[in-house]
């Protein structure tokens, strides 16, 4: 006797009914028929949404259940809605579809926070290769004068932690805009600054930390120069190993 027939045809429907994938809710039908949308080219980066009573009726959803999906895709940068004009495509930029990143780096919990600093060094790492690689003159004046600019914050005294980070912040960035790859250079904004605190408390709690940190600075700006990219990831690897030896070693400091 069969499996099916010992269990009866009813029990058989029901088993095969127990196996059929959940259906998605409308939200999803809304977001996933938009991005086909998009990736077929029926919208592109700037494009005006079919006005509203047309595209539900498109997607075969309520309005209401368009106007949630259009409210997420909003949220993660793929719509803007203009007061008064209708909705639109964004400029699909990968600083707008990668910002939402951020939210999920300011969850991370004590014990996994040492995880966003590591992805953030494997990134740099390789965007310093990169940038070694492709890094204009003007990018390298923009660099220099950043790091010229906090010398006094190095060699005086006082609190310049915050000023320090910010100057570290648009130092970094312009290495990663010299990587020639803008969703590289997204991602690592997006960690930049979401893990700038860290560097804060790392110095008010480490001696001689800013002027540790200025050297590496000075470090990677010269193999940027000679267009070296190994030593490029050399000195940034060991340059952000520094703030995540520190955070595995300090899970409870209010890095965020």
């Amino acid at each position: 006797m069969s499996i099916e027939s010992a269990a009866g045809p009813g029990n058989a429907a029901a088993g095969s009914a127990a196996a059929e994938p959940p259906r998605a809710s409308q939200t999803d039908v809304v977001l996933n028929g938009i991005k086909q949308m998009i990736t077929t080219g029926e919208l592109t980066a700037g494009s005006r949404l079919p006005v509203e009573k047309d595209l539900a009726a498109h997607l075969g959803v309520s309005r209401g259940s368009l106007r949630e999906g259009v409210r997420a895709l909003c949220i993660m940068g793929v719509l803007e809605t203009r007061q008064g004009d209708g909705t639109y495509v964004t400029s699909l930029d990968s600083s707008l579809l990668l910002a939402p990143m951020s939210f999920m780096v300011d969850l991370q919990t004590p014990e996994h926070r040492a995880d966003a600093h590591a992805v953030r060094r494997i990134l740099e790492t390789e965007s310093a290769g990169r940038a070694a690689i492709r890094i204009d003159e003007a990018a390298l004046a923009e660099a220099r004068s950043i790091l010229d600019a906090v010398e006094p914050l190095v060699v005086g005294s006082g609190d310049h932690h915050e000023a320090f980070v910010e100057a570290d912040i648009r130092f970094h960035s312009v290495i990663a805009r010299s990587s020639g790859n803008s969703t590289l250079a997204a991602l690592i904004e997006a960690l930049a600054s979401r893990t700038a605190r860290a560097r804060v408390w790392m110095g008010l709690h480490s001696e001689g930390q800013i002027s540790r940190a200025h050297r590496e600075h000075r470090a990677i700006w010269q193999a940027l120069e000679h267009h070296d990219p190994d030593r490029a990831r050399l000195q940034m690897g060991y340059h952000l190993l520094t703030v995540e030896d520190f955070v595995h070693s300090h899970p409870t400091a209010p890095v965020d």
